[in-house]
C-alpha cells in the first residue's frame, strides 16, 4: 500500500493515478478544502482523508509531497514506524528508469506542452503521462512516459530522461536560484542526464548559453534552428504555420491554438514526434483535436462575456496569455484578476507586472499568496506596491465578485496558480443567472 501525504497536490495527484493504473494500492491524505485535482482521484477510486497520524500504518510505503515538512504529524509517525519513504520527485524518478521518458522542462509552458505531447503520442502509439494539472495515466504496455519536469530546487535532477525538452530558461523561483546563471546550470545538469537527444528552443538566448557535450536539436522560429515554424498566421480561429526540418517541408498545421507561445509548444511536440519517426499526417490529426491542459486558458462563455481561468503567475506567462486573448477576442474589453504568488516573486517582478497590467482595461489584484513564505519577512511587499502605480487597478477579495459584474462584452482573465475558484465561480453564476 502506497500512502501519499499531500495527495491533492497537482503532481502528487497525477502520480497517485499513475501508480493506481499500474496496479498498486494507493490512498492518501490532505487538507479538507476542495481542490480541482480531487476529480482525478475520485475517477480512479483513490481514497483520501484529512491529515491524521492514524492514517499511517505498518507496512505502508510513503510518498511525501514536496511541500510537506519533516515535522508533519504523518511524517513523524511514518518515521516512528520505520516506513520506507520517498519524496514526490524521488518516486517519479524510480518510474523514469522503467520507461523511455520524455522530460518536458522550461520555466513556462511545460504543462501545456506535456499535455499536448501526451495527447498526440498516446493517441498514436500509447504513452504514460504525468501532467502538472493533476492529470496522470499509465499502462504497463506503454514504452513512453511523458513527464512534466519542474526545475524548482533542482527537483528534476531526480529523473532519468531519454529525451529532454527545454522550452525556455528564465529567472524564476528567486527564493532558491541565486541568479539566471544558476538557472541555466540547473537545466544544463538535467540535459547532461539525457540518454537521447536534447530538444531545445533555439530562439531563447539563455538556452543557447548551455554548454553541452550531448546531441542537441534546436527548434524555433529563426533560421538557425534545425526544426522551424514559418509562414505563421495568428487568426481569430487559431494559428497556422508550416514546419521545416533540415530545409525540407515536414507539413502544414492549422490548429485551434492562440499566441506565439502555443505555436512554440506545438513545435516542441512536433519535434519529439519527428524523432520518434511519426509521419506528419498522424501528428496533425491529433494536434487538431488538442483542447488544452486544465487551468491553462480554460474558457467559460456566457452570452457576450468570456471567463478564462489560467495558471499564469510569472510576467512572461501573463504577457503570453494576454496576447492570446487579444488574438482570439480583439474586440472585447480585457479585465484581469490576479493573485500574486509568493513575496519573493512579487518583489522581483512587480515592475514587470505593472507594465503588463497597464495594457488591460482594468486589473483587480488580490492579496499575495504566501505559499512557503511569511508576510512578516517581507513587510514592504504587498499588493499595494502595484495598485498605487496603476490608474486602472483596484483591490479585490475572494468574496467580492460584485466588483466585476458591471462589465459587458468582456474577457475576464483569472490568473493564479492557487485556487481562487470561489471568486471566479461566483461571477460565472451571477452572469449566468442574468
Amino acid at each position: 500500500m502506497y500512502h501519499f501525504i499531500g495527495i491533492k497536490g497537482s503532481g502528487m495527484a497525477s502520480l497517485a493515478v499513475i501508480m493506481k493504473c499500474l496496479g498498486y494500492d494507493v490512498k492518501g491524505s490532505d487538507v479538507s478544502e476542495h481542490f480541482f485535482t480531487e476529480d482525478g482521484l475520485i475517477k480512479y477510486n483513490i481514497p483520501f482523508n484529512e491529515y491524521n497520524k492514524d492514517n499511517i500504518k505498518e507496512g505502508m510505503i510513503i510518498v511525501k509531497g514536496l511541500s510537506i515538512k519533516d515535522d508533519h504529524q504523518e511524517v513523524v509517525e511514518a518515521k516512528r514506524l520505520g516506513l520506507e519513504m520517498y519524496d514526490y520527485n524521488e518516486m517519479v524518478g524510480v518510474l523514469t528508469k522503467k520507461y523511455k521518458t520524455v522530460c518536458v522542462s522550461g520555466c513556462h509552458g511545460k504543462t501545456t506542452t506535456t499535455a499536448m505531447l501526451s495527447h498526440v503520442l498516446n493517441g498514436i502509439k500509447g504513452a504514460n503521462y504525468l501532467i502538472g494539472d493533476g492529470t496522470g495515466y499509465a499502462s504497463i504496455n506503454n514504452e513512453l512516459f511523458i513527464l512534466e519536469s519542474c526545475e524548482y530546487k533542482r527537483h528534476f535532477l531526480a529523473y532519468t530522461p531519454y529525451y529532454t525538452v527545454i522550452l525556455n530558461i528564465d529567472l524564476d523561483h528567486v527564493d532558491y536560484f541565486k541568479d539566471i546563471n544558476d538557472v541555466i546550470l540547473a537545466y544544463q545538469e538535467l540535459a547532461e542526464k539525457s540518454m537521447g537527444p536534447i530538444v531545445a528552443f533555439g530562439d531563447d538566448d539563455n538556452v543557447r548559453k548551455m554548454h553541452l557535450d550531448k546531441e542537441i536539436i534546436y527548434f524555433g522560429l529563426k533560421e538557425n534552428n534545425k526544426i522551424k515554424a514559418t509562414n505563421i498566421e495568428y487568426k481569430k480561429d487559431g494559428s497556422s504555420f508550416d514546419v521545416i526540418i533540415d530545409s525540407k517541408l515536414y507539413g502544414h498545421f492549422d490548429l485551434p491554438l492562440y499566441g506565439m507561445h502555443q505555436v512554440i509548444d506545438a513545435l516542441a511536440t512536433i519535434s519529439i514526434c519527428y524523432l520518434e519517426g511519426i509521419n506528419y499526417e498522424e501528428v496533425n490529426k491529433y494536434l487538431t483535436t488538442f483542447t488544452g491542459a486544465k487551468r491553462r486558458f480554460t474558457e467559460t462563455i456566457i452570452n457576450d462575456d468570456v471567463v478564462i481561468d489560467d495558471y499564469a503567475h510569472h510576467p512572461n506567462e501573463i504577457k503570453a496569455t494576454i496576447n492570446a486573448i487579444k488574438q482570439k477576442y480583439p474586440d472585447k474589453l480585457v479585465v484581469g484578476i490576479f493573485q500574486p504568488h509568493t513575496f519573493t516573486r512579487t518583489k522581483e517582478f512587480y515592475k514587470d507586472y505593472i507594465n503588463i497590467f497597464k495594457e488591460l482595461d482594468h486589473i483587480y489584484i488580490m492579496d499575495i499568496h504566501p505559499s512557503r513564505e511569511k508576510q512578516e519577512d517581507y513587510p514592504e511587499i504587498t499588493k499595494d506596491i502595484m495598485i498605487k502605480e496603476l490608474s486602472n487597478a483596484d483591490s479585490i477579495e475572494i468574496d467580492e465578485y460584485r466588483k466585476l459584474i458591471n462589465y459587458h462584452n468582456v474577457v475576464y482573465i483569472f490568473m493564479s496558480p492557487n485556487d481562487i475558484s470561489k471568486l471566479e465561480n461566483d461571477l460565472i453564476n451571477y452572469k449566468s443567472a442574468k
